[in-house]
């Protein structure tokens, strides 16, 4: 038998022992961070390891690694896991394609682009639309935020900057945009968070209003970031209102959907992003409400040539046969690329863009559901809204970092927490399309029982007495 053959006998094995383990422990035996080294062994030796001894810390690795695929996970804004894609995450690794060029990639081009051209029609986006698959959410926003750069002052890509440009995004946006604003060399303090309504939504007459100051004060405004599914309330920016503005002004407007651009797959639920076929650019996470394993974003942009003017170069050790539709590495970001199209393409491939569609239906059936329980119960206070799959609570107004923290370190559930306009709470989120509705009232079970079990909790305001 073949070394790979081997290996692959014993991956098998080992998932045995995680399908086991998700079952029957389904959060994990926690080590304690600073006992991790002591309790595994995790060192890196000169010789080699004997099989059954590199077989036994393997399982002891696993059955200590947090089950993000459980049905008691609901700390991130992914989990689950769709057998489909993860075969074809699988068979990107067996392959071990890069993703730069047609002639090490060969039908895995194409296997890009039909996702790619797919999702340009799904958003709106014409016939000049394109695309490519970054390394995460982060990466699309900054590679979005680098094109609205060099199409406001294209003497950038040449000169460096010279211009006093500005951005703009919520409040309540992910924290990316900071970090690639100092990326880009636009500058932390040229960034405008423009304030947010009673539901986390970035209000349009504060954005107008914060572009006119800029401009009177000499400043070019180059891009927006709208958002669709806001980290903590899961909220969706109105971005016809916004679109309204950037045409106005001539502003690139992004539509970052890293969490909850996948209603694109929803009859129900697109009117969400009405107007998206007017941004420049838009994102999205298959590896969050479309279940497929980490990582896989995709960046569009309504018009190819912006793609190609900031990351395309000349290198003609790589670049040797096929056009430059068939080489990728001309309009991504990076050279060497794993592929990240397989596992999704497996997935929408075998259940359609129907079955896409049910996934992203089911995962606000389960929203609703956690929305009714809490409710219709009286000791949870609801802070979140409908038509979103983040769901925001405290219960029996125990401190929300506090319970979140005991029910990690207890193994019993992982969950997390979020603020807003002052206000903690516990984010439960219904990403997981593998949950059922027993699956979300058993951990509103667990939650309680928990907490009866456990009266040392605190309280988030604690109530002195004289």
């Amino acid at each position: 038998m073949s070394d790979i053959s081997k290996d692959l006998a014993l991956f098998n094995e080992l998932v045995e022992v995680l399908l086991h383990e998700e079952k029957h422990n389904p959060v994990a035996e926690r080590i304690e961070a600073n006992k991790l080294y002591d309790s595994i062994d995790l060192s890196l030796n000169d010789a080699p390891l004997i099989d059954e001894d590199f077989k036994s810390i393997l399982k002891e690795v696993i059955i200590s690694t947090p089950k993000t695929a459980t049905n008691l996970f609901f700390n991130q804004l992914f989990g689950g896991r769709q057998s489909k894609a993860v075969l074809g995450d699988l068979l990107a690794v067996v392959l071990n394609n890069s993703m730069y060029t047609y002639k090490v990639a060969g039908p895995q081009v194409g296997i890009e682009q039909e996702i790619i051209r797919q999702s340009c029609d799904l958003v709106g986006y014409g016939e000049h639309s394109n695309g490519t698959f970054p390394t995460g959410g982060s990466m699309s926003n900054y590679m979005a935020l680098v094109m609205a750069r060099d199409a406001k002052d294209p003497d950038c890509r040449t000169d460096g900057m010279t211009k006093p440009l500005v951005i703009y995004t919520s409040k309540e946006s992910h924290y990316s945009t900071a970090k690639n604003a100092s990326f880009a060399g636009i500058g932390r303090n040229n960034i405008r968070f423009i304030a947010c309504d009673s539901e986390g939504r970035m209000i349009p007459g504060q954005l107008e209003a914060q572009i006119k100051v800029d401009i009177s004060k000499g400043f070019i405004p180059t891009y927006v970031n709208a958002t669709a599914g806001t980290t903590v309330l899961g909220a969706f920016d109105p971005i016809d209102e916004i679109a309204d503005i950037t045409k106005r002004y001539k502003i690139w407007l992004h539509i970052d959907g890293a969490y909850n651009g996948g209603v694109i797959f929803s009859k129900k639920y697109k009117h969400l992003l009405k107007g998206m076929e007017r941004s420049e650019s838009f994102s999205y996470n298959a590896h969050k409400m479309l279940g497929t394993p980490l990582t896989c974003s995709i960046l569009l942009v309504n018009d190819k040539k912006q793609l190609h003017d900031s990351f395309s170069n000349e290198a003609d050790y790589l670049y040797q046969t096929d056009g430059d539709d068939f080489n990728l590495g001309k309009t991504s970001f990076q050279c060497g690329r794993r592929n990240d199209a397989l596992k999704f393409w497996t997935l929408w491939k075998s259940i359609g863009t129907e079955g896409l569609e049910q996934l992203i239906d089911h995962q606000f059936e389960l929203a609703d559901v956690a929305r009714a329980y809490i409710r219709n119960n009286p000791d949870y206070t609801f802070y979140s809204f409908d038509d979103s799959i983040s769901v925001c609570f405290n219960y029996k107004n125990i401190d929300p970092k506090a319970l979140c923290t005991a029910l990690y370190e207890n193994q019993i559930t992982v969950v997390g927490f979020g603020s807003f306009n002052g206000d903690t709470f516990v984010r439960f989120v219904t990403i997981n399309a593998n949950n059922s509705k027993k699956d979300i009232l058993n951990f509103f079970e667990v939650l309680e029982g928990f907490v009866e079990k456990t009266p040392s909790l605190p309280k988030e305001i604690e109530v002195l007495v004289s």
